[in-house]
């Protein structure tokens, strides 16, 4: 009987996580006070960051250990498991090994919760009572949701509108576990009506509603703002998804060749891929990492590398990072988790150096991928880890014609069960390829501020 599960003991999980500011060649530009223009300290965030993750954001250290009480959670359903798709590689006819980490056994569905219970954990150490976030699909919302439920915190979700009436019952999740959730723009902050001044219709964005919560963090003294990607202490809590990967692959005697993850934000592509990049750049081991990202919105292949605010009304600090310019308003594709208009500044200074690679993928060929997992392996991915899908069966497809017996590891980073509406329409022939217009990208980075 083949082996299609490799699953480490609880023994065995992780107690650290990899900082890979630690080994970077080129340390990544510091964030800007996007007031002063000048680099942040401690105090520029701390009106909505508690200390321990401020310092996590900047540490140089290599290995942080993490909390037992965060440890204690995660046994929940971690280690996740890593499975051979034997069945995929069959249905490919390809020479190629292909495994996939499997990280929507989380409660929440998705790799989330791997964040969302750390920031909860030093949010209540810190004495805090309430936390704001914003989510696209809803993935990071419903993450935050059971995190806040597990330390008896009050949580509120600023939803991006398109995905709120897209996933209906990811809000239901959310609210399952407490938490308030509204579209995003709403009419509570400055921000969102400023908005609906601008379009009444206005379907929201992940950068304007990032701009609603942190505006409801700042505004409460008893809320901090907690955010699902991009940021440093974010791609740290989820490295604990490569480290048990790299367990893992000991247990069957392999190494991946390639490593892939979808990348709106930065987290999953980064948790997968960054103790391997260690390797790379510290053992020099031969190894491609791929980012894949949707045509609509396509932050690394099109993007440019630059200081950009976080958010549609400039309250967070400013980051290096390849963006497609704070004001970009993404079509509504069904992968709202990919539809951000920045990249992490971890992931974008290694893409800058070469480190990773990056493609970019139309929503057609995307569930097409889908569809063929799901009839092969049995397990129906998110449109978001539908991308990550595609390259790997692309990578596959290659070594295929090369005749090339590579090993392949993309991130599982979620289950597509709140997502059976995005299905529908691509049976129904609804969903259609969208690229974002270049002169559009053009026309957005051209009015960045130039610092």
């Amino acid at each position: 009987m083949k082996e299609r599960k490799i699953i480490l003991s609880e023994k065995e999980m992780p107690r650290k996580w990899y900082n890979i500011q630690a080994d970077m060649p080129n340390p990544m530009q510091p964030p800007l006070n996007p007031a002063t223009k000048k680099p942040a300290g401690p105090d520029d965030l701390s009106p909505i960051f508690p200390m321990s993750l401020i310092e996590q954001e900047m540490s140089q250290e290599r290995w942080i250990d993490i909390p037992e009480e965060v440890l204690d959670i995660y046994t929940l359903w971690r280690p996740s498991p890593l499975h051979r798709a034997y069945s995929l590689e069959k249905a490919l006819g390809t020479p190629a090994k292909i495994y996939y980490k499997q990280e929507g056994v989380s409660p929440a569905g998705s790799h989330k919760p791997n964040t969302a219970v750390a920031q909860a954990y030093y949010n209540k150490q810190a004495g805090v009572k309430r936390l704001s976030t914003e989510t696209g699909a809803g993935q990071w919302g419903s993450a935050l949701s059971l995190a806040c439920n597990f330390f008896g915190l009050e949580c509120t979700v600023y939803m991006v509108k398109v995905s709120y009436q897209q996933k209906p019952y990811r809000r239901s999740l959310m609210e399952t576990w407490g938490a308030n959730v509204f579209a995003s723009p709403t009419d509570l902050t400055q921000s969102g009506r400023d908005m609906l001044a601008k379009n009444p219709d206005s379907m929201g964005s992940l950068g304007l509603a990032i701009s609603e919560a942190v505006e409801d963090a700042a505004g409460r003294p008893d809320t901090n703002y907690s955010l699902g990607s991009v940021l440093n202490h974010v791609m740290l809590h989820q490295t604990v998804i490569g480290l048990e990967c790299l367990e893992q692959f000991k247990m069957v005697n392999d190494y991946p060749d390639y490593v892939i993850g979808c990348c709106g934000g930065g987290s999953n592509f980064a948790g997968i891929s960054f103790p391997f990049i260690h390797d790379k750049i510290r053992d020099d081991k031969n190894i491609t990492c791929i980012g894949v990202e949707p045509k609509a919105c396509p932050t690394l292949t099109k993007g440019a590398f630059t200081y950009d605010f976080g958010d549609v009304a400039k309250y967070t600090p400013m980051l290096m990072m390849y963006t497609l310019g704070h004001d970009f308003m993404p079509p509504g594709i069904h992968a709202g988790g990919l539809r951000y208009h920045g990249e992490s500044p971890l992931v974008s200074q290694l893409y800058k150096d070469g480190l990773i690679e990056a493609r970019a993928y139309g929503q057609e060929g995307v569930f097409e991928a889908a569809l063929t997992f799901a009839r092969t392996e049995g397990i129906l991915p998110a449109p978001e880890t539908a991308h990550a899908i595609k390259g790997a069966i692309d990578v596959a497809l290659e070594c295929k014609e090369a005749k090339e017996e590579k090993t392949i590891l993309f991130n599982f980073s979620g289950h597509g069960h709140f997502d059976l509406t995005a299905y529908d329409d691509y049976l129904a022939g609804k969903i259609k390829d969208i690229e974002y217009p270049q002169e559009e990208i053009d026309k957005s980075i051209a009015s960045l501020e130039k610092v």
